[in-house]
């Protein structure tokens, strides 16, 4: 075969500057360069701030990829600009930034393609993975004639929910929050499901807001990609998978952390990070509770206190991170007065650290955690039961996936009101051993364990979307 048939390939990586979505990137793009690919990875210039300020980067040009690029693998970095100055603050004017993501950003990315073309790199550029949370993929794919790939980094379950807004529109269930109770069986791929599971954008019978119509313009964009990778297993969720395969080219490739992902070498880390190994190496296995809502998520003073009033009434060992913007405001003083005096030695309340290495600990025995998706495909590798406490997003629909569906974890509360007395029941049912709960998230490491296998269902998927892509490439020369 000629070497025309065999393309070169040079994938541009563009995630959404969130922690959540910036690890899987790098995770995929370590991945896809030990496949041969020469990788252009693109953060915004304030996230690379945020990544050289935590990590402490030190290498040329503050590259977190210098010792993936020392080993052998063709992984280039690259800044631009979000269209914000570097002193402005994201987080705290959260709706003009995302504006700015819907209106400016796209300008920015088609000047960062344009200049790279004309530099002719070898070899030359031939798609852009893009994260299914931009706006504009379509659109720069379509001008420069490039492969357009999506990388979604939610479970399969969510994105199917999200294709069919239109049946939940029809029935009646979008936006009505609270004031449906019927159980919705109609979505292609998605088992029995109760409104509240549905994500947030779903639920909120204001759609006109800036985050929901972002999310929608994003999926609509998202519907156009020429392939879609997934950070799921197609094991898991098999169904979902197949509905959306009716609709779009998709490959189930997860979990896209390697198996030593536990031994992190790329710094993706947007906060400075401490190591408490030595406090946990003093604590019994299994008999420490981790707690995180995240790097986004906020959550309400009252809700805070009534799970601090519960871990006081659990007596259980803990490790607590609470980010002191969790609240969405300057306030400080989150916790009950004395708190950290009364949990001296059981306890820690920390800023933030490497949930990896806290994860990994044979110390921690339960996640009382967000149902981020990161936050659980980690757990599950290190076999670590849940306690669920979603707040926005698609965090309610990954609580009934491991909680109903994969019976890997409970509920904080039965409703969406926390009250101490069932946080301390329910933080005593995780750390008790249950039985059922640890065979079966043994099972379910299991099958991400055998995904990733030579013979697994994400490896063959993977070789198989790097075929189909190297097809489409030769169809567009």
């Amino acid at each position: 075969m000629g070497v025309e048939e065999h393309p070169k390939l040079h994938a541009v990586m563009i995630p959404l500057p969130l922690q959540g979505h910036i690890n899987p990137f790098t995770h995929l793009a370590m991945k896809l360069a030990s496949k041969g690919f020469t990788i252009t990875f693109v953060n915004t210039e304030s996230t690379h701030q945020h990544i050289a300020r935590a990590q402490s980067l030190k290498d040329d040009d503050n590259n977190p990829f210098s010792d993936a690029q020392k080993s052998g693998l063709d992984i280039r970095y690259a800044k631009i600009s979000d269209g914000f100055p570097l002193s402005f603050e994201r987080r705290a004017k959260a709706g003009q930034f995302v504006e700015g993501l819907i209106h400016v950003f796209e300008a920015h990315v088609d000047d960062f393609i344009e200049n790279l073309i004309h530099s002719k790199p070898d070899p030359p550029i031939s798609c852009i993975i893009a994260d299914s949370f931009h706006v504009w993929a379509s659109t720069i794919a379509k001008i420069y004639n490039l492969v357009n790939v999506s990388l979604w980094t939610e479970p399969a379950t969510v994105l199917t929910i999200y294709y069919h807004m239109d049946l939940l529109k029809s029935k009646g269930h979008f936006g009505c929050h609270d004031k449906c109770e019927d159980t919705i069986r109609y979505i292609p791929g998605v088992q029995a499901i109760e409104p509240a599971d549905l994500p947030s954008y779903c639920q909120d019978p204001d759609s006109s807001t800036v985050m929901p119509r972002f999310v929608f313009k994003c999926l609509e964009d998202a519907q156009k990609a020429d392939f879609v990778l997934c950070n799921t297993v197609q094991e898991l969720e098999p169904s979902a998978i197949s509905a959306i395969q009716e609709k779009q080219p998709f490959y189930a490739i997860g979990p896209v952390f390697p198996a030593s992902f536990t031994k992190r070498t790329i710094a993706t880390g947007l906060l400075p990070e401490s190591d408490y190994t030595d406090w946990l190496n003093s604590k019994q296995d299994g008999t420490v509770l981790y707690i995180s809502f995240g790097s986004l998520a906020n959550m309400s003073k009252q809700d805070i206190l009534e799970i601090a009033q519960g871990i006081l009434i659990s007596k259980v060992s803990f490790i607590w991170v609470l980010r002191h913007n969790i609240l969405g405001s300057g306030e400080r003083n989150i916790l009950p007065r004395r708190f950290e005096e009364e949990t001296v030695g059981r306890g820690l309340v920390v800023p933030w650290c490497s949930q990896l290495a806290v994860l990994s600990h044979p110390a921690v025995g339960g996640f009382l955690t967000h149902c981020g998706w990161n936050s659980i495909l980690e757990s599950i590798w290190c076999k670590v039961p849940m306690v669920c406490v979603p707040i926005l997003t698609d965090q309610f629909t990954n609580r009934k996936l491991v909680v109903n569906d994969w019976r890997i974890g409970v509920n904080l509360c039965t409703g969406r009101l926390i009250r101490r007395e069932e946080v301390a029941e329910n933080i005593g049912r995780i750390m008790s051993k249950s039985d059922d709960l640890r065979k079966n998230i043994e099972k379910t490491k299991m099958v991400l364990q055998n995904a990733l296998s030579d013979e697994g269902s994400s490896k063959k998927n993977l070789n198989q979307f790097i075929e189909e892509m190297k097809n489409k490439i030769l169809q567009k020369k």
